[in-house]
């Protein structure tokens, strides 16, 4: 497992080459999340996680937490003695995910084992090697917390198909915790897993008892330590999109119900599930009487928010409003995975496999109807279809191997291969040919590509310290690459800020005007062209962002020079 990690990094490292060199952080949240190992570093306080850089003076919350900070700062102090801190920012954000991403094969190779075979983890290894979506997560570079969770995921459920119920209720419930004082992405996996822990008890109390006691009283505690440690100012109020005192409620509620369940004695397994219906009803209504203003969605987003803003991100909508260029190579894996889960199901029927397997199963299907929610649940879809595909894998792949006729043994064992792991689909849409790149798109990804790259931002970032008015999208980039401030990212925590950068580009002059100076903004600076501007010339083709485009420039705004190869337009803000 270590060489295989260990070749995995290289090739990633490899590939990623340029992009470590240019320090080309392409994520809103990587660049924020840097900011914030950089604040942090600089002497920002441990519980203080405002970025103080969005929106000044007061500052943008941020509802993470300080634990997937903890790698990066630490590569960081490590090297920069030794490399200089450039140097050592660049070799951070290379390493730290390749870190999430050897815990994710160590768990993924536990669960296989555990699932499958004891040699089946090489097969799902290379399986993993093919889950486009899971495996971007870990590239260098990709800082934020996806990746540390969809370890901790693939933990979870290799605690739930482990046989000694001490160390498998363990295993899940400090996976839970670790993914909960990450954020609540995967809350909804927590709750699945908590579910399936019951339900097993429900079954066989006798043999499940005491597993489901560690796990309640280790998520409780494990929350509570998480808690203790990591939960931030903003996050010890009573809000509902992190480990709050809401969640925190929850976990220890929840918990301890689950012990009390465990120390029950009924032999009825109709009473033992009413019993737990109960439990969880109860869990339920003690949640809606305490927090009523946590019963939608934790973002708590304004209506206008959700229209002029986030229904515009491309990977919180629905997979199949995507393209089917788009949504085919994300649902293959996954269905495989589902396939084989459930073929693998019913072969473990009357074995001790069967609970672990009807976990893998019941993981993989609802992280299927996941994507019919957000299409941003594609990493971990695939991820949780590896164990199943592998299952399948290792029931074809010998037969072929072993068949007398070579050419089933070389064709049929690729043909199986590129089945199991999805890659049938890549194949087959490069059969099918592309429309050609429209001129419109060709603008796009020429803005996309220059704009936050560090030779563009140069002249930028030799101004003196300014707070800049340009695109959401942009704000996280500029703060990590320059001295200046923003006005907003693309957190729903600063949705005020948010809706103002909305209302100034879709609205007149006078109204931008008066937005800028009231977040004392000095300088305008645009990418023409980059995605999100394309939002505000189709949704507002008369706003001020296209009256700018026309060149219908208000006296206010003073043109500042730029080089002739900029891809930027840059005002000063007057009045």
């Amino acid at each position: 497992m270590l060489a295989l990690w260990l070749l995995g990094c290289a090739f990633l490292v490899y590939y990623k080459w340029n992009g470590i060199v240019w320090f080309a952080l392409g994520d809103t949240d990587d660049n924020i999340r840097f900011a914030q190992v950089q604040a942090w570093l600089n002497g920002q306080g441990w519980y203080d996680l405002r970025q103080y850089r969005l929106d000044p003076p007061l500052g943008a919350s941020i509802h993470w937490s300080r634990l997937v900070d903890l790698p990066i700062a630490g590569l960081i102090l490590l090297l920069k003695p030794f490399v200089g801190t450039f140097a050592a920012d660049k070799a951070a954000v290379a390493i730290a995910p390749l870190l999430s991403l050897g815990g994710a094969m160590f768990g993924l190779a536990v669960a296989v084992r555990r699932l499958v075979d004891r040699e089946s983890y090489v097969l799902a290894m290379a399986i993993l090697a093919c889950a486009q979506a899971a495996l971007l997560m870990w590239m260098p570079l990709r800082i934020d917390h996806h990746g540390w969770q969809l370890a901790t995921l693939i933990f979870t459920l290799a605690g739930l198909a482990d046989e000694k119920p001490v160390r498998g209720a363990l295993t899940v419930a400090l996976a839970t915790s670790f993914s909960l004082v990450i954020g609540l992405e995967f809350l909804p996996y927590a709750a699945l897993a908590a579910g399936v822990l019951a339900l097993r008890w429900v079954w066989n109390a006798g043999d499940e008892a005491v597993r489901l006691r560690v796990y309640g009283a280790s998520l409780a505690i494990g929350c509570a330590v998480g808690f203790a440690l990591f939960a931030s100012y903003d996050n010890r109020a009573p809000r509902c999109d992190a480990l709050t005192p809401v969640w925190l409620s929850v976990a220890l509620g929840g918990g301890g119900l689950l012990v009390l369940l465990s120390s029950l004695t009924i032999a009825d397994r109709r009473l033992r599930f009413a019993a737990a219906f109960a439990a969880g009803a109860l869990l339920s209504a003690g949640f809606a009487l305490a927090w009523p203003d946590c019963l939608g969605r934790p973002e708590h987003m304004s209506p206008e928010l959700q229209k002029l803003w986030f229904s515009n991100i491309r990977e919180a909508k629905p997979l199949y409003l995507h393209g089917w260029r788009t949504a085919l190579p994300i649902i293959a894996l996954p269905a495989v995975g589902v396939a084989g889960s459930l073929l693998a199901l019913w072969r473990a029927r009357n074995t001790e496999r069967f609970a672990a397997w009807a976990a893998a199963a019941l993981f993989s299907i609802f992280s299927c109807g996941m994507l019919l929610w957000q299409t941003r649940a594609g990493p971990s879809a695939q991820l949780l279809a590896v164990p199943g595909a592998t299952a399948l894998g290792w029931m074809l792949l010998p037969r072929l191997l072993d068949h007398r006729l070579m050419i089933v043994r070389l064709f049929g064992t690729v043909a199986a291969f590129l089945l199991v792991s999805g890659l049938f689909m890549f194949f087959t849409l490069k059969l099918v040919p592309q429309p050609p790149v429209s001129e419109g798109r060709r603008v796009v990804n020429r803005a996309n590509g220059r704009c936050p790259t560090l030779a563009a931002l140069r002249p930028i970032a030799a101004l003196p310290p300014a707070t800049i008015f340009t695109f959401v999208d942009f704000g996280p980039r500029l703060i990590a690459t320059t001295h200046h401030s923003a006005i907003a990212g693309p957190y729903h925590r600063n949705g005020d800020a948010i809706l103002d950068v909305q209302h100034a580009f879709r609205g007149d002059a006078e109204t931008a005007h008066r937005i800028m100076l009231k977040h004392h903004a000095t300088l305008l600076l645009l990418c023409p062209g980059m995605s999100e501007s394309t939002i505000y010339a189709a949704q507002a083709k008369n706003g001020f962002y296209v009256q700018l485009m026309r060149d219908e420039v208000p006296a206010w705004l003073q043109p500042m020079p730029l080089p002739p190869n900029s891809p930027f337009r840059l005002w000063r803000i007057t009045g």
